[in-house]
């Protein structure tokens, strides 16, 4: 098998990491594109003996703390007040920290595993992502729309948002119902699944919302790597059935950290 083969079942899965870690598909997309650029260039140094999906991820990690250095993350000189506001949240947690939850909790990386992409130690790596979600627990709170169709999966969201200290503004199990409740409600933050009750698409609900107001968004589907071919416009922050806890509360807590709501 070719290195290209090995890296192609793996690049749906570190295109969705890299939208959380950045906020965007635009910004996640060229930080993967940058890595597959790097490992074209020297492929003998980009392989080790920890396995190729180690080492995809510990070869962007690389990149993401040169840019973070190089490019001042955290500073006040974005001209756009949302992401102004996002930095500055963002430049209270590490780079690092942050990053580790995500490869913990989204990616399903083992401690071992996450000290290896980002060049540390178990305990190192178990201190900072203590640290990371006492500060992302610290976060401002908000009301969620849940749109699900499945009762039990819509229960356990209920349970997992009102645990996170945030509100549930209604959960919705069709296109119409979920545009309805978000138009009646002051949700910050929609969860959405991608096939809904009645045929329709959580997607289409979606956008539908959008066109109402910029919220964040969370897709929730059995099959991420179908949206994640970076082709088109896809979702920025995607987490996969079945999902655990860990997974849902990092993905909402990243995701409110880039909320327009910020800006105020």
């Amino acid at each position: 098998m070719s290195l290209g083969e090995e890296i192609r079942g793996h690049l749906p899965f570190l295109r969705r990491y890299a939208r959380a870690l950045t906020g965007t598909q635009q910004h996640g997309d060229n930080f993967v594109h940058t890595m597959l650029e790097v490992i074209v260039a020297a492929p003998d140094e980009f392989r080790s003996d920890d396995g190729i999906r180690i080492d995809l991820y510990r070869t962007f990690h690389r990149i993401w703390e040169s840019a973070f250095i190089d490019d001042g993350e955290g500073s006040d000189d974005a001209e756009n007040p949302i992401v102004r506001a996002a930095n500055r949240r963002l430049a209270r947690i590490t780079p690092l920290g942050r990053q580790i939850l995500l490869l913990t909790a989204l990616e399903g990386f083992s401690t071992e595993e996450a000290a290896l992409i980002t060049g540390t130690d178990a305990p190192t790596v178990e201190s900072l992502l203590a640290e990371a979600v006492g500060d992302l627990d610290r976060e401002a709170r908000t009301s969620v729309l849940i749109i699900e169709d499945e009762p039990l999966i819509a229960m356990d969201l209920e349970q997992i948002v009102r645990g996170l200290g945030h509100d549930v503004a209604g959960v919705a199990t069709t296109h119409d119902d979920a545009v309805a409740a978000f138009t009646a409600t002051d949700a910050g933050l929609v969860l959405a699944d991608i096939q809904l009750a009645d045929g329709s698409s959580g997607i289409d609900a979606v956008q539908d919302i959008l066109a109402l107001a910029p919220v964040p968004v969370i897709f929730i589907t059995a099959f991420p790597e179908r949206l994640l071919t970076g082709s088109r416009v896809e979702p920025t922050f995607l987490i996969s059935k079945p999902f655990r806890e860990n997974t849902v509360r990092a993905a909402i807590s990243q995701s409110l950290l880039f909320t327009p709501q910020l800006a105020v």
